[in-house]
């Protein structure tokens, strides 16, 4: 039997690309691929975080993720555009649609990544290695910007390919290839070791991919439980996962939000409104089976002054506890400690958990997301209110709660893993 052949189709500076596209396309001389710039917030309050840069503006130091305020100290001529979501639904659709001329089998992982699975087709479509680069330079030539190709014989290898150097690159990851490819890397550009996983690593001087593939399994056990074993598993370049096209609508993000009809002057009764919003996301989030990789926080005060704050997470997850310290320490940055009205949280970044199934998360969540799940069933045979945390109690708040939903979906969008 031969070899499975999958292909990563990953958009360079996705957003960044799609805005270039747009304005070139209307008749602007600038491209704001080639200069420092960046898409994310608002140019004006200059409020919010990076969400893609500009490779002029990754040699300022600009990082994805940061403030869109501290990026803009790093380059004064910083070109900040704020994010358009409706075109990046449109560009993804035009994406997915040229890569299901190469295969039938298509996936989209995120807003910017597919799978494609080459399995067979090279009879009719030639070598795989040729047809990655055919297919690389259609996507310029016809939609304008640039991808880079992961080929392998397994989704997960095929996306470390990908990774390898960018932008508008081939790479093939083969197992045979992974000693002198992936092995010599450092340890955190492993997907699926995040910021709170690597220095435990490093701490027993798992430094590289290598490191990590030649450990003991079972003395990764021991301090990262399961989620040491799959990190092995990666780390030696095993995933079994098919590609699975599924034709979903993409959402684009989940929020929550609600008027309180008292002022909040203290911090435990709004970690409790968060909480009660939170629960609402994380179970939406679970039910349509995404994970989110961005959480915000908005507040109106009692003047009807409005400000908001966002984070990117280290891996995105789906646990309401996660999401909730995160929507918590977002609050605890920006609150300026005036009576509040109305609180909302919202999770963006949307991908789905096909890849890595349930154990993408870090240490320690499983059990926490058995709970969710748990909880999510009972509260959908029984209502709402039949299970709630203790700290709900007596304490006049609605364990689940939020006045306005803000779940934005896009018909345009023809799937997702």
């Amino acid at each position: 039997m031969s070899r499975r052949l999958i292909f990563h189709v990953d958009a360079n500076s996705a957003y960044l690309s799609w805005e270039a596209v747009r304005r070139l396309q209307h008749g602007d001389k600038l491209d704001l691929r080639t200069v420092p710039a960046v898409v994310g917030g608002n140019p004006e309050t200059r409020h919010g975080i990076v969400l893609t840069k500009s490779i002029p503006a990754k040699k300022y130091g600009i990082v994805t993720g940061e403030s869109v305020f501290s990026a803009r100290a790093k380059c004064p001529e910083l070109i900040i555009v704020p994010p358009d979501y409706y075109l990046y639904m449109q560009c993804s659709k035009a994406f997915g649609d040229m890569l299901r001329e190469y295969s039938p089998l298509v996936e989209q992982y995120s807003i910017d990544e597919y799978f494609l699975d080459y399995t067979g087709m090279a009879k009719a479509l030639g070598d795989p290695l040729a047809t990655a680069y055919r297919l690389k330079e259609q996507i310029k030539q016809e939609l304008g910007f640039t991808v880079n190709v992961g080929i392998s014989s397994n989704k997960f290898l095929a996306k470390m390919g990908a990774e390898l150097k960018k932008p508008d690159m081939v790479h093939t990851l083969f197992p045979e290839e992974m000693p002198y490819k992936m092995w010599p890397l450092p340890v955190e550009k492993l997907f699926g070791v995040g910021r709170a996983t690597a220095p435990k690593l490093k701490e027993r001087g798992i430094l590289t991919i290598g490191d990590l593939a030649s450990a003991d399994p079972r003395h990764l056990k021991l301090f990262l439980k399961s989620y040491g074993y799959l990190l092995w598993n990666f780390a030696n370049g095993r995933d079994e996962s098919p590609v699975r096209p599924n034709r979903r609508v993409l959402i684009k993000g989940i929020g929550n939000s609600a008027t309180i009809p008292f002022d909040v002057t203290d911090r435990q009764t709004a970690r409790l409104v968060l909480l009660s919003l939170v629960e609402n996301v994380g179970a939406r989030l679970r039910r349509a089976e995404y994970l989110a990789g961005l959480v915000s926080v908005s507040i109106r005060n009692n003047k009807f002054y409005s400000y908001s704050h966002q984070r990117k997470l280290s891996t995105p997850t789906d646990s309401t506890n996660k999401i909730h310290e995160t929507a918590c320490r977002l609050f605890n940055e920006i609150w300026h400690q005036e009576p509040i009205r109305h609180l909302g949280v919202r999770v963006a970044e949307l991908c789905t958990n096909s890849l890595l199934q349930t154990n993408i998360f870090e240490e320690n969540i499983e059990k926490q997301r058995a709970m969710d799940r748990a909880v999510d069933e009972i509260r959908s045979r029984y209502g709402l209110k039949s299970v709630m945390r203790a700290s709900f109690l007596h304490s006049g708040l609605n364990c689940v709660a939020g006045g306005t939903v803000t779940e934005e979906e896009y018909p345009v969008m023809s799937s997702l893993l």
